[in-house]
């Protein structure tokens, strides 16, 4: 079996600092290239490498396990990567016509040089491996490689890189924006220190919300336009009604009870009860909004939503009735007549959504067939 020693210089520290031209075949080349390298970089571990495949390489010879041994260094190129492999391999290749070996024992000094292997596999078998470690450093080049590695994964991947250098980056310029800021305007310093914190936390609080529930802003706004008007405008609906009725909430306490409420149950009951058409009608424009637009996809599910606003009112008589019933503080109690009547109104409502649901489905599954 002919047997190759392989010294591999990924990233050409041979011709970049010695002048060395790779590829260097046989044991007194290589320890001429090594010898150079040695007195331009002390330190440089690619020339322990080499020395290291020559020490093989003479153990080999000695051992005559194999028919024959050969030495040999192939260098890459400074721009590690594609270039370089593909330098490696055609020096490789020159280094197999010299010496058509049936086996190879690639000697490294880290994971770097290793990434080559699939390349070498490719022509020739590797029989074994050896990686030089020096030893006043083991591990260095290996974890500097590996973190390397993933610093230019995180630059080059625009999802990763948003999350590790964008957040980041937006929290420290907008501190440097505030800090400006109070330079100019010293009273401003914890205004504008509690603002930037704010949209910070906003910000990011927002952007792990929205990753986290797997939202996708642009898409839901692209897809379904008339739904997303129909929503940010029905939550503005309960919103506005929650703020109105919260600043109005003692005026609606006199005109219900004749006073302040004595309780937080009392004013929760009142307030509820007073919200309840903000409420109703904010839901009731996100679903009719989520109907036109299934309407046009011509979605056989429409069904769902409309029934949905049908019964709506039911919904609105159910809490009406509960809030003010449980009330013992009502001016006008709610009489049993009213109680009746509203429950009658819930049912009939209900019927009257289911049936409509019904036959609404039956008119719809014609366009999941025609489609």
């Amino acid at each position: 079996m002919r047997v190759l020693v392989l010294a591999i210089d990924r990233d050409d520290d041979f011709g970049v600092k010695a002048g060395v031209k790779g590829p260097v075949i046989g044991r007194d080349k290589c320890l001429d290239a090594a010898v150079k390298l040695s007195l331009a970089d002390p330190e440089d571990s690619d020339a322990n490498t080499l020395f290291a495949a020559v020490k093989l390489y003479d153990e080999l010879k000695q051992s005559g396990d194999f028919e024959d041994v050969e030495v040999a260094l192939i260098t890459g190129h400074h721009n590690v990567g594609v270039k370089s492999d593909m330098e490696l391999s055609r020096q490789l290749d020159e280094v197999l016509k010299v010496f058509p070996a049936d086996g190879v024992i690639p000697v490294t000094d880290g994971a770097e040089d290793e990434q080559i292997f699939p390349i070498i596999t490719s022509k020739v078998p590797i029989v074994s491996t050896r990686r030089v470690v020096v030893k006043q450093s083991p591990g260095i080049e290996t974890t500097w490689y590996i973190i390397v590695r993933y610093l230019k994964e995180i630059m080059n991947d625009p999802e990763v890189s948003k999350v590790v250098l964008g957040i980041p980056g937006l929290i420290v310029l907008l501190y440097g924006i505030a800090k400006l800021i109070s330079l100019k305007y010293p009273p401003s310093a914890q205004i504008v220190s509690s603002a930037v914190s704010g949209v910070v936390m906003l910000i990011v609080g927002g952007y792990f919300f929205i990753k986290g529930v797997k939202l996708r802003p642009l898409e839901l706004i692209s897809r379904g336009f008339i739904t997303f008007i129909g929503l940010v405008t029905g939550l503005i609906v309960i919103l506005g009604g929650a703020i109105r009725v919260y600043l109005m909430l003692e005026s609606i306490s006199e005109e219900m009870i004749g006073g302040i409420p004595s309780s937080d149950l009392i004013a929760f009951l009142i307030y509820l009860n007073a919200i309840n058409s903000y409420v109703i009608l904010g839901i009731a424009i996100i679903l009719l909004s989520k109907t036109i637009q299934e309407y046009l996809r011509r979605d056989p599910h429409i069904w769902y939503y409309a029934t949905g606003i049908i019964m709506l009112p039911a919904f609105w008589k159910v809490i009406d009735l509960i809030t003010k019933y449980s009330n013992p503080l009502i001016i006008r109690k709610t009489p049993e007549e009213d109680i009746l009547l509203g429950l009658v109104f819930i049912a009939i409502d209900l019927v009257v959504s289911v049936l409509a649901g019904i036959k609404l489905r039956e008119k719809v599954r014609s366009w999941s067939s025609s489609s």
